[in-house]
């Protein structure tokens, strides 16, 4: 293991002991990232780290890659072993042209082993770098010209979803049946949000309609990023309701790294007696 990896909890870790463990290699298409000697002994830890690749990968422009990833004397914990698989999957889902994965330890190779025969994709697994190099140059690479993002919504769509009521200092947000499929459509969203709300010059308890929504791993980054800065300019507390199975699990899962209270309810009436708990607390 190379002396220069820091192997500390993951939890500890700062922005620049992670980046040492990401390395983009441009000229093959490959990200490579090093679990080399550390344990997940948390569902935070692993989303803390799986955090900072979907930033990683927003900075390079580039959406696609081939992950080549080392497990050695990489420990998973039961307690992680969901976020970690369920926020791997996502990143392979939105960016991965293909994934293989190198020296690790049996638990490890035995745990990724069980998501392939239940979760339908080939783990890949290697005992050394130089064979796992040798199987991406087998993948093809699905990379064409930059990709142009076509919007899914127009900005009068989004400000007919937004109303505020003044008596309770409530402003409605309806994103039902909406999916953030990119960053264009998370833009389109909180500029519409943004030209009605500074006009009012004043901040507002934020009531989210979630029913049906889908936040696509490309989007999410934008979509934390935009939804941190609108929150800390304009809210008084935000609460959501009805996000569905999918949505919910993703929003506990990034709300234990990305410094919010996720405030889930179950219904509209639940989400506004969560609101009035929020004033007296006030």
């Amino acid at each position: 293991m190379s002396d220069t990896l820091d192997i500390r909890p993951i939890i500890e870790m700062s922005i620049e002991d992670l980046d040492r463990r990401i390395t983009f290699h441009h000229d093959k298409q490959i990200m490579e990232v090093t679990f080399e000697g550390l344990r997940f002994a948390t569902s935070k830890g692993a989303n803390k780290f799986y955090d900072r690749l979907e930033e990683r990968i927003a900075e390079t422009g580039e959406e696609l890659w081939f992950f080549l990833v080392n497990y050695a004397n990489t420990r998973i914990d039961t307690e992680a072993w969901f976020a970690f698989s369920r926020r791997g999957k996502e990143l392979n889902e939105a960016h991965s042209m293909g994934s293989v994965r190198f020296d690790a330890t049996e638990a490890t190779r035995r745990q990724i082993e069980r998501d392939a025969g239940t979760e339908a994709f080939d783990p890949n697994l290697f005992s050394n770098r130089e064979d796992a190099l040798a199987r991406i140059a087998e993948f093809p690479s699905r990379r064409r010209a930059k990709i142009v993002h076509e919007p899914s919504y127009t900005a009068d769509e989004i400000k007919a979803r937004i109303s505020f009521d003044d008596d309770a200092q409530i402003m409605n947000v309806d994103f039902s049946n909406i999916s953030f499929e990119h960053s264009l459509d998370v833009n389109i969203v909180y500029d519409a949000i943004h030209e009605l709300i500074e006009p009012t010059e004043r901040k507002w308890y934020f009531l989210i309609d979630y029913e049906n929504t889908r936040i696509q791993s490309p989007a999410w980054v934008q979509f934390a990023a935009r939804g941190k800065t609108l929150n800390e300019g304009w809210s008084l507390g935000s609460v959501r309701y009805a996000p569905g199975s999918e949505t919910e699990t993703d929003i506990r899962l990034r709300a234990e790294t990305q410094g919010f209270r996720p405030n889930i309810r179950n219904t509209r009436e639940e989400a506004l007696e969560r609101i009035d708990e929020m004033k007296a607390e006030a």
